[in-house]
């Protein structure tokens, strides 16, 4: 139906902009003519309904009433009811966490629009009155659908609709955030930054103000990195996380619990607090089979996964640190390992705002009170949390809102279906059990198809437990016995095997009869006890000798140690480690390949990190420390920085509590490299030169020289260049004094030869590097090789031959693609980029700096990051950006400073004095250029010095001083 007549469309728009409500004769008369209605004004509307009735084709859609008339159709007739109810469901849906669905419906609700609102409505009245309020529902709906997009993670698709509604609606600061978050994550931080530049211009020139607080610290956020600020579609793994141990077959009863347990967790109606149910209830109830089952029954309902961890706190040995949970949920949602804080607080903020916009099940198993599961809880209500406890938990329920759900024991009927059998017999058996789930379980298992009765009469008095371990061979019930001992959450056969002493399958046989008992859990090739019955175990072990028990104790610990080696051996046989005293034969798992190595550790992370606990406080001492150091190795490849620290903290009070100097060094030494992985350079040089001082007390040089490699470059990277110095020319000397391997020197030449580049001894460093690079080539160290190309690259170019420059760096490029090396690639990529920056090529070098920074997406060395901001703000002041320039040489800054990082601090105060002075601010460069003078005089680095100084005298000339004074040291010439 078209409405040609301009009247008409008048009319037929006010009365559907209140579809269903009168609309007055006053109101009608005011929106189709103004202040100059005509002489009958009464009789010409009336015509005008008449008309409109007919184009209608049904006269009964528009009533009269009698002050007025009334458009008689349903709202979602008319567009823009539509639009509000459509808008309406998607935000219900974003604020359940239905993301998806919430997309959807906004993009429904605003393919309604066709164009400004009213814009073919000839009422200037009705325009004023209703476009103003119709457009600022438009754009919250734009708000609202951009944040679920931005959440989803499809901020790639988003930015150029940012860049129309940003240029449509200037003053509008939500969307410059949004489109500076979805720049941010599309890995281009300079035009977030520069977006944000814009708007603080517009802001100022149009209304004289500065952008808001959250704009501001948006801003910041973005110049510091901060990780809240990733992308899901970046932080998630490729698959969902499902972390949910395996249903119960063919689970039993609590049928009304399990529909109110559902209810509670995933209501109909959105909430905005987040629903947290504690089932609580004594040992053996079922709490655990009820939490999983439930969270299995829901699983549709939280599409974005489900977490689980068992807090262990009601487990013989220690409770699961929050620390630990914190970081396996991070990794879980795909933060990258460096990015996850140490700090438990720092954690669970962290985790809390990666949550926000996901639909996830939280699954917190055995908690033994609420300050175990309060850092654990989220912050959107999208996001429930089911706990288990046998405490009743009334500090959660008080505090945080929790639902407490008791949980008894078997109804009669329920523990009959559980035993698979009726009658009286079965009643009388079932009341034996007090209708608990777990004796239940382990009665029918020993019933199996015989006689109830039978079954009764040889139980007689006891206890359920002690028949079914009375049943068991004799071998099967010394295993069950011994293996209380496993300080873990699970154990392999191998495990087994050795803690008892047996050959492999003689221990696979035992184990299948303690399963078919259900005295202890299987699956996926592992074992676990129930915590009642690994008290059970515990107090069968107490009436056993107790040398056999202690026995058993060292040679599952041995059996750890001796497979910790093993692995080692295929994953990182160059790594120095302390040596392996002989011992008896162990059984060792078939691991043959470094795959195999890796896959086997990461089983048993937290059983190793358990056994180094045990060890260091019930003994035998020495095993903690030589577990913590064989796995150095492998944490460090792994990035398992809350593991690494706990496990040689407790390694390193071990050895100091029984004065083992090997094996306190070895721990110093351990802590010194995971402080200088996190950048904490100051706590690293700490425990690397305590370890120096332990090994030279022993005598040991070949361990100095070892510490010494790695002290040099610490204090190499943090500015100290003579002690660098000398710790890189003492270890030098002592590796050539003991007679080893060339190979061993490619290190230690490698950080002389970066030592001499930042001294300006450019010829030595070209000789040093050249020598490790054949040594790095003789011997096949593909890593050594690919570094002293770099570096060779580098010093090539501060010699003024770039094309020789940009051959080494090709190479080290091609070398670090092919091996997966993310971190050489950049550094590769960044000094590829400088040597651009000094052929006058901006464009090219900002470009490849953008592919260094995607290189550190996933392995983000700060170090590297500081260097390659310093690169992409140069590029950026060459091509005239200076603001962005500006914001990212102070991006740089803040990184080098909070890490310790002295010579990126010296480039980046250099070329933000640059920057400074290029806008005209001539007293902040002669302060920042200042102070470069100052710290690269300071430290002896003599190139960044030069540029300093150049830098000083040109802010000096601008301001007209003829006789700028030398701040500040001055390095030897």
């Amino acid at each position: 139906m078209s409405v040609r007549a301009g009247k008409h469309r008048a009319l037929l728009a006010a009365l559907s902009l209140r579809a269903g409500r009168v609309v007055s004769i006053g109101e009608l008369v005011s929106f189709l003519w103004g202040d100059d209605p005509p002489a009958r004004t009464r009789g010409t509307l009336q015509t005008y309904v008449m008309r409109l009735r007919q184009l209608l084709g049904d006269p009964s859609l528009i009533r009269t009433t009698s002050d007025g008339y009334r458009l008689v159709v349903p709202p979602e007739h008319v567009d823009v009811h539509r639009f509000t109810t459509t808008a309406g469901l998607a935000r219900q849906a974003a604020q359940s966490g239905h993301l998806v669905d919430a997309a959807e419906l906004y993009a429904e609700a605003l393919n309604l629009w066709r164009g400004p609102a009213l814009s073919d409505v000839p009422s200037e009245a009705l325009r004023d009155d209703e476009v103003p309020r119709l457009a600022e529902r438009l754009l919250v709906v734009h708000e609202e659908r951009n944040d679920v997009e931005l959440a989803l993670g499809n901020h790639e698709r988003l930015v150029p609709l940012l860049r129309s509604l940003t240029a449509d609606h200037p003053l509008r600061e939500r969307f410059w955030a949004q489109l500076m978050v979805a720049l941010y994550r599309a890995s281009r931080q300079a035009e977030a930054l520069e977006a944000f530049r814009l708007v603080d211009r517009m802001l100022d020139e149009q209304l004289g103000i500065e952008p808001g607080a959250a704009l501001r610290r948006l801003h910041q956020a973005i110049l510091v990195g901060d990780p809240s600020l990733a992308a899901p579609a970046e932080r998630a793994d490729p698959d969902v996380p499902d972390q949910l141990p395996p249903d119960v077959p063919e689970f039993v009863g609590r049928v009304e619990l399990v529909d109110r347990i559902s209810r509670l967790i995933a209501p109909d109606e959105p909430r905005t607090a987040v629903p947290i149910v504690a089932l609580t209830g004594v040992p053996g109830v079922g709490k655990t089979a009820l939490a999983v089952h439930v969270a299995h029954r829901l699983r549709d309902r939280f599409p974005d996964g489900r977490l689980y961890v068992d807090l262990r706190g009601y487990a013989p040995g220690p409770a699961t640190p929050v620390v630990e949970v914190l970081t396996r949920f991070l990794r879980a949602l795909g933060v990258p390992p460096e990015q996850i804080p140490v700090d438990v607080d720092e954690q669970s903020t962290l985790f809390r705002s990666l949550l926000t916009g996901r639909r996830m099940l939280l699954v917190l198993d055995n908690a033994a009170a609420p300050d175990q599961v309060r850092p654990l809880l989220p912050g959107a209500a999208s996001c429930p949390v089911l706990v288990t406890s046998r405490d009743d938990l009334r500090g959660l329920i008080a505090v945080d809102g929790a639902r407490r759900v008791g949980l008894d024991v078997f109804e009669p009927h329920e523990s009959l279906a559980l035993l698979r059998r009726s009658g009286q017999a079965a009643e009388e058996l079932a009341r034996r059990c007090g209708h608990l789930p777990l004796t239940l379980d382990i009665v029918a298992a020993s019933v199996g198809g015989g006689s109830v009765a039978r079954y009764l009469n040889r139980l007689g008095g006891r206890h359920p437990l002690d028949l079914a371990h009375a049943a068991l061979t004799p071998g099967a019930r010394r295993l069950f016995g011994l293996l209380s001992v496993v300080p873990g959450p699970d154990f392999t056969t191998e495990a087994a095997a050795n803690a008892a002493d047996l050959p492999v399958p003689e221990a696979a046989a035992l184990l299948d009869q303690l399963t078919r008992a259900r005295l202890v859990r299987s699956g996926a090739g592992r074992f676990a006890f129930h915590d009642e019955l690994a008290r059970f175990a515990a107090s069968v072990a107490d009436a056993a000798p107790a040398d056999e028990v202690g026995a058993a104790r060292v040679r599952l610990l041995e059996f750890y140690v001796r497979a910790v080696d093993h692995c080692a051996e295929l994953l990182y046989p160059d790594l120095m480690r302390l040596p392996a005293p002989a011992g008896r034969a162990v059984r060792l798992p078939q691991i043959e390949t470094a795959a195999q190595a890796r896959a086997w550790l990461d089983a048993e992370r937290a059983n190793l990190t358990a056994a180094i606990r045990s060890a260091a406080e019930r003994g035998p001492a020495a095993v903690s420390w030589r577990l913590a150091d064989a796995l150095r190795g492998y944490l460090w490849i792994g990035k398992h920085v809350t593991e690494w620290l706990s496990t040689a903290q407790y390694g390193l009070d071990a050895a100091h509590e029984q004065r083992d100097v090997a094996g306190e060094a070895a721990m110093h030494q351990n802590l010194g490299t995971l402080h200088w992985r996190l950048g904490d350079f100051e706590t690293s040089i700490a425990h690397y030169t305590r370890a120096v001082e332990l090994h030279r007390m022993s005598g040991d040089l070949e361990s100095e020289a070892g510490v010494r490699e790695n002290l040099g470059v610490v204090r190499l990277e943090s500015g100290d260049l003579a002690s660098a110095r000398n710790d890189l020319e003492t270890c030098l000397a002592l590796k050539r004094e003991s007679g080893g391997p060339r190979s061993g020197e490619t290190g230690v030449l490698t950080g002389l030869g970066v030592l001499a580049i930042e001294t300006g001894e450019l010829a030595e460093a070209v000789d040093l590097l050249g020598e490790a690079l054949a040594i790095s080539v003789e011997h096949g160290l593909r890593g050594s090789e690919i570094t002293a190309l770099t570096l060779l690259g580098v010093a090539s170019q501060l010699m003024s031959e770039p094309q020789r420059a940009l051959s080494h760096l090709s190479e080290a490029l091609r070398l670090s693609t092919e091996a997966g090396f993310h971190e050489a690639a950049a550094r590769a990529l960044e000094s590829i980029a400088s040597v651009r920056l000094d052929l006058g090529e901006h464009a090219e070098a900002l470009a490849l700096a953008d592919r260094a920074l995607a290189e550190l997406r996933e392995d983000g060395d700060q170090r590297i990051t500081t260097n390659v901001l310093v690169v992409m703000a140069s590029a950026n002041r060459g091509l005239g950006s200076l603001r962005t320039a500006d914001e990212q040489f102070q991006q740089a800054l803040t990184k080098a400073r909070r890490i310790g990082y002295l010579p990126g601090e010296a480039r980046a105060l250099v070329g933000l004095a640059t920057v400074r002075r290029l806008l005209g601010q001539l007293t902040e460069a002669k302060t920042l250029a200042t102070q470069a003078v100052t710290l690269t005089a300071t430290l002896g680095l003599r190139v960044t010095e030069r540029s300093a100084r150049t830098e000083l005298a040109a802010v000096h000339l601008a301001l007209g001083d003829d006789h700028p004074a030398a701040p500040g040291p001055t390095s030897r010439t």
